[in-house]
């Protein structure tokens, strides 16, 4: 009993081209090279939170804190801005608002204030400045709303950037660029209309004068008389 070999697999033409694997390794060097030179040109950045909390009045429901931290929350940076917080902090009203992210909690009534800055003094001062607009905002409708804003915890000063450094940067970049030249190997280029065709096929006849010429009729040969 004889037994067939397996056949061996054969990849697409497009594949077997030395020439074309080298476009992976030159896509992930390149890659690397723009992240790394991304991360170590762009200017750090530093990110400082600061927290307050929403307490209810004497005669004010403890649920309200809740709702009322949402609130405020939401508009923290309108109330920074309306307030002294771009004067504490040093900054114009839209670096301000581009800057500083405002996060509540579901469960608590307690509001985080992160500011972004590139330098790390800065991104405190904005936090803290933020904070302390929402608390004398807080004390002006304490009567009508029942609840006050109070400071939590005061910003840190950070001591390393957020932003992302150089060798992270080269590293992501590598990847992307190695994903671009993996996809680059796998398209297929399209072939040109008409590749290929009437190689085998015989022309067919020009129109002469407005009217097509039919091609020359081959001669039979007669049968002979039996």
């Amino acid at each position: 009993m004889t037994t067939t070999p397996p056949r061996a697999v054969r990849l697409p033409a497009r594949l077997r081209s030395p020439g074309r694997w080298a476009v992976l390794p030159a896509a992930v060097v390149a890659g690397a090279a723009l992240g790394g030179g991304y991360g170590a040109l762009k200017t750090p950045e530093y990110a400082a939170t600061s927290y307050v909390i929403v307490v209810p009045g004497e005669k004010s429901d403890p649920a309200a804190a809740l709702g009322f931290a949402q609130a405020y929350g939401r508009v923290a940076t309108d109330i920074a801005v309306t307030g002294d917080a771009q004067v504490w902090a040093g900054v114009t009203a839209a670096k301000l608002r581009e800057s500083v992210r405002a996060e509540t909690s579901p469960d608590a009534p307690m509001i985080s204030i992160t500011a972004r800055a590139a330098k790390a003094s800065q991104a405190v001062s904005i936090a803290d400045g933020v904070a302390r607009s929402l608390v004398l905002n807080s004390s002006h409708v304490a009567g009508s709303t029942g609840v006050k804003v109070v400071q939590f915890s005061r910003a840190t000063k950070p001591v390393a950037p957020v932003s992302p450094s150089a060798p992270l940067s080269a590293l992501v970049g590598a990847c992307a660029g190695g994903l671009l030249g993996g996809l680059a190997l796998l398209v297929r280029p399209k072939r040109s209309a008409g590749r290929g065709e009437g190689r085998h096929s015989r022309p067919a006849a020009a129109p002469v004068g407005g009217a097509a010429v039919p091609a020359p009729a081959t001669h039979q040969p007669e049968p002979e008389a039996v």
